[in-house]
């Protein structure tokens, strides 16, 4: 059996480091790439049908309003089975505390029982927030093992950290 990297990522303009700045590469991307290369995990990334604004304060707002609305975005691609892999990370950036509304798209169409779900999250100082209370929900049936939690402005530094994290 094998791994595979569900995730989400947003380049463009970002809350990197402090202040707004433009990324060629979403930090969770970045994160995942490094699962991969030590894992060999097949990627599977989730993306939105309608793009988020380029600008990163209209971003948020519309991340904010598909939490308070309970919405699941048509998401471009969609991930059906995942009976073949025994070890699922899902990687996301903290959205108003809790996973990207298109990764709830995602998730609630899988089946996870008896999976290892190994989460990671990319943020500015608010880790995890609630994300792992709804990954519980979201992963019936998956045992759920310790994640790891990244700032966005140290994610080229965190390699030998997330390389500790999958062997821990």
């Amino acid at each position: 059996m094998s791994s595979l990297v569900i995730y989400f990522s947003r380049s463009g303009e970002n809350y990197f480091g402090g202040e707004l700045k433009n990324i060629e590469k979403g930090n969770t991307e970045v994160i995942a790439e490094y699962i991969q290369e030590f894992t060999s995990a097949d990627l599977f990334k989730v993306e939105s049908e309608v793009d988020y604004p380029e600008d990163y304060m209209k971003c948020i707002d519309v991340a904010k309003k598909e939490l308070e609305d309970d919405a699941r975005p048509e998401i471009k691609e969609s991930l059906d089975d995942i009976s073949d892999y025994e070890t699922i990370y899902i990687g996301f950036p903290n959205w108003w505390g809790t996973l990207p509304m298109p990764m709830w798209t995602q998730l609630e169409k899988l089946d996870f029982t008896g999976k290892t779900v190994k989460p990671f999250v990319t943020h500015e100082g608010s880790g995890f927030g609630k994300s792992l209370n709804d990954l519980d929900r979201l992963c019936s049936g998956a045992e759920i093992k310790k994640g790891i939690s990244i700032p966005g402005a140290n994610v080229y530094e965190a390699k030998d950290k997330v390389n500790l994290w999958i062997n821990d």
